[in-house]
């Protein structure tokens, strides 16, 4: 019996190595890995530079603590600030944390305005902010809540989409929106251009804050650094996490100089948040990211595995629902029972992803996957259907 907590509906697969977008089980079979660690492994599997780099960071400083300077945190923070909207930014180990310090921000900057009461903050159905307290309170989902007593005050929900009822909800004590422009755990819904623009209009309008949740949908996955800069707005604050570490546990919240500046000493803090170990892998993900090219092979694979689900829609429609997503966050709503799904594609096809709420299969690729590699995995989902429907036809002659 394992002496971990049974919070997970574990796989007994377990892997010793990877390479590329591929992971190799303890018995070198090798997986299609279409889930890197849930968007996390932005650059896939033993990326040369992320190597050594890790390699010569062991042989000096792993942690310290934030009350010294680090200057492996300071270079990754100014370069963050230089390629985004942000100002400033705090450092975190994931992107629930990330979360947190986003809402102590916003609420924190109208506290310090005199604005003592304005705290409210407007949140989505289908979000996922993490597994906190605070971040399950700003999500909603009601299964998320259960059996932890009263959620965190200062939420108000609603479906995305209609900005008329975004703005019945705003109240003299709201401060800000929340929301992901791609939502992932959720169902991979991806927010229009039009609606993100209304709801910056509307923050502007009101004097509150846009926060943006870029966990999972940025650092590249949408072909854009990130995925609000296809609407062509700025947020005033923005989590960040997963793809940033490339595998090692790091986030950030990422703000405008005006809204940080009431976060003083004692406001908040983190142990282990960016120490030297976390931001020199940072800043070798970010090397690598920040290269030219990129981005733009990003939006030309997000525009192959786009196509390859449109073909797959039109071979199985009976399977098929709707296809959804932007960029290397993609997914495609199914009717066979997702999670049993993703266990077919593991066990008989050798390809891992992942399942997303309202029965989607969520693939989330590599940054660094070619053309041949998600026409591989076209292919194996294709082989999934045919086996449903092979086995559907046995069972009607039976």
């Amino acid at each position: 019996m394992s002496a971990l907590y049974g919070t997970y509906a574990r796989s007994p697969l377990a892997f010793e190595r990877g390479e590329g977008v591929r992971l190799f089980s303890q018995d070198g079979t090798p997986y299609l890995d279409f889930h890197a660690g849930i968007a996390v492994n932005a650059l896939g599997h033993s990326d040369p530079h992320l190597v050594a780099t890790l390699k010569s960071a062991a042989e000096k400083v792993w942690h310290t603590s934030n009350v010294f300077t680090i200057p492996e945190q300071e270079k990754l923070g100014q370069r963050l600030v230089e390629h985004t909207f942000a100002d400033a930014c705090f450092f975190t180990n994931s992107g629930t944390e990330s979360i947190e310090c986003a809402i102590k921000t916003a609420r924190h900057y109208f506290w310090a305005k005199g604005e003592t009461d304005r705290y409210e903050i407007i949140a989505f159905t289908g979000s996922f902010h993490g597994r906190s307290l605070g971040a399950v309170a700003a999500g909603g989902n009601p299964s998320y809540l259960e059996g932890f007593g009263p959620p965190l005050a200062g939420f108000r929900h609603l479906a995305p989409g209609d900005l008329k009822a975004v703005e019945a909800l705003v109240t003299p004590q709201t401060c800000a929106i929340l929301i992901e422009p791609v939502q992932g755990e959720g169902g991979v819904t991806a927010m229009s251009a039009e609606f993100m623009r209304g709801l910056r209009a509307l923050c502007d309008k009101h004097g509150m804050l846009l926060i943006l949740d870029e966990v999972q949908c940025g650092y590249g996955r949408t072909g854009k650094f990130f995925a609000h800069e296809w609407a062509g707005i700025e947020p005033d604050i923005m989590a960040v996490a997963k793809g940033i570490g490339g595998g090692f546990p790091l986030g950030a919240c990422l703000a405008k100089g005006e809204v940080a500046k009431s976060m003083v000493p004692g406001t908040h803090g983190s142990t282990y948040g960016g120490n030297p170990l976390a931001c020199t892998i940072g800043n070798a993900v970010l090397d690598r990211v920040l290269e030219p090219g990129f981005f733009e092979h990003v939006e030309r694979m997000g525009a192959r595995l786009a196509w390859q689900l449109q073909q797959l829609q039109q071979r199985f429609p009976q399977y098929i629902v709707e296809q959804r997503g932007k960029g290397l966050l993609a997914g495609i709503k199914i009717t066979p029972p997702v999670r049993e799904f993703v266990a077919r594609l593991r066990d008989d096809h050798h390809m891992l992803c992942q399942g997303a709420g309202d029965n989607v299969l969520r693939l989330l690729p590599p940054l660094v996957v070619t053309e041949a590699d998600i026409d591989d995995a076209a292919a194996r989902i294709a082989a999934a259907f045919e086996a449903i429907e092979a086995e559907t036809a046995a069972k009607a002659t039976a």
